[in-house]
């Protein structure tokens, strides 16, 4: 029988907010309620996870351009989030799934292509390890970025609907030199924006977890 996981939906929030948001549903995880939490940046930020944290001079750099800063418990180098990209947090137990880490991160990113093939991108695809996320040739399209205490994972992806791309000029995205970033708006040639990828990312989030939905109306719930 499918479980069912908590679909928190913030909208157009603050990184931080969502950040939050995260954190209560970790404390719901150790009492077994699963969640996703799904939001939209509402303000440039760059942030980085246990790896790659800018010198003091890239950081004032970067916040000139005013952009936030934000170092956060999770794996990855340095990367962005802003506006036109949907960020899902995923909030598993992955003892109860009997689902290793490794495991668990392949499941995100067939989670992405299940999405990108559903929106015609048949040409999306992941690379052997240690790359991680999803692209579309050398540039990235959906970055991947974990973190897993007590068998509850928190963090989980940054996918780039219609993300302004010129941000990512003044990183090296994830710590990876020579490679490209692109969004859905520019593979597909239209402009895709989050409210209209979330409908199918839910579609697919489901397959590939063997989930079904409930939606609490209060998202502080």
């Amino acid at each position: 029988m499918p479980v069912a996981v908590r679909a928190v939906r913030l909208g157009l929030c603050p990184y931080a907010a969502a950040v939050r948001a995260q954190d209560r549903c970790v404390g719901l995880a150790r009492d077994g309620a699963e969640s996703v939490v799904l939001s939209e940046p509402a303000r440039p930020v760059y942030a980085w996870g246990l790896r790659g944290a800018p010198s003091a001079a890239a950081a004032a750099a970067l916040r000139a351009r005013g952009a936030g800063l934000a170092a956060v418990r999770r794996g990855g180098h340095i990367t962005f989030h802003g506006p036109g990209q949907l960020l899902a947090f995923p909030v598993l137990d992955l003892r109860r799934r009997r689902l290793p880490l490794r495991r668990y991160v392949e499941a995100l990113q067939a989670l992405v292509l299940g999405l990108c093939r559903r929106l015609g991108l048949p040409a999306a695809r992941a690379l052997p390890p240690p790359l991680t996320g999803v692209w579309v040739r050398d540039s990235k399209l959906c970055a991947i970025g974990v973190h897993c205490g007590h068998y509850i994972t928190s963090h989980g992806l940054a996918l780039n609907c219609c993300t302004d791309l010129s941000w990512f000029d003044h990183i090296v995205p994830c710590g990876l030199e020579g490679k490209g970033v692109t969004s859905l708006s520019h593979e597909l040639g239209q402009h895709v924006t989050v409210d209209e990828v979330l409908q199918p990312f839910l579609d697919s989030f489901q397959e590939v977890f063997d989930c079904t939905f409930v939606f609490p109306e209060d998202p502080e719930d």
